[in-house]
């Protein structure tokens, strides 16, 4: 009878990359900014579950609030909202600072503003005037163009996709610039980093290597 001996000396392979931290999102609204961002994380088909959720609160401390809780279950938390009229905006920022997990990523004053600059860059500010909103008016210089006449905030579908190629490659480039000039200047309205946010998706979809 032959008998076979195991060695010792197999083991297991080490693994080749490292394993991609945890990313939830949680956006201010139900529409636009949440459809957007979902499509987004597909569309780069991160290697990370990149939970885009709506956790029922729109007010910005309701939402680090809730990104406060729910840190202890990912590696990093981000809150998508808008600048817009909120109150307790600057409260809600004080109070991200509790976790290095939490981030917020502003859009002023709206995530529309993200969407404006796939047609032009603009550094002009959007107030409230004429009895609209500094959301409404910005939307209405959207719409402006015609691949936007149609948009309607709440009933969006498909724009990331639409907005995919040229449009998107051109307002990844404008955006920081618009940033830098924004904290610069003092005057981050108008401005967004959601941009950062898809950079950070689609560096999810890159596998780390083990040096």
């Amino acid at each position: 009878m032959i008998v076979v001996k195991r060695s010792s000396t197999i083991s297991r392979a080490k693994p080749r990359y490292l394993p991609q931290p945890t990313v939830l999102i949680i956006c201010e609204d139900l529409q636009s900014g949440k459809n957007y961002l979902q499509d987004a994380n597909q569309h780069f088909r991160s290697h990370v579950q990149i939970e885009v959720a709506h956790c029922g609160k729109t007010d910005p401390c309701g939402i680090v609030t809730e990104a406060l809780r729910r840190a202890k279950s990912f590696d990093r938390v981000i809150c998508a909202i808008d600048r817009d009229t909120h109150a307790n905006f600057d409260k809600a920022l004080r109070l991200a600072k509790q976790s290095k997990k939490v981030d917020v990523c502003v859009s002023y004053p709206c995530f529309e503003f993200w969407l404006l600059l796939h047609f032009k860059h603009t550094r002009k500010p959007y107030v409230a005037a004429g009895g609209r909103s500094a959301a409404e008016r910005l939307i209405a210089d959207l719409r402006a163009f015609p691949e936007m006449d149609t948009y309607d905030k709440g009933k969006c579908q498909g724009i990331f996709a639409s907005l995919l190629g040229e449009k998107l490659k051109v307002a990844r480039s404008r955006a920081p610039k618009v940033l830098k000039d924004a904290v610069e200047s003092g005057e981050m309205n108008p401005s967004t980093r959601l941009f950062e946010v898809l950079e950070l998706m689609e560096r999810m979809a890159t596998p780390r290597g083990i040096e």
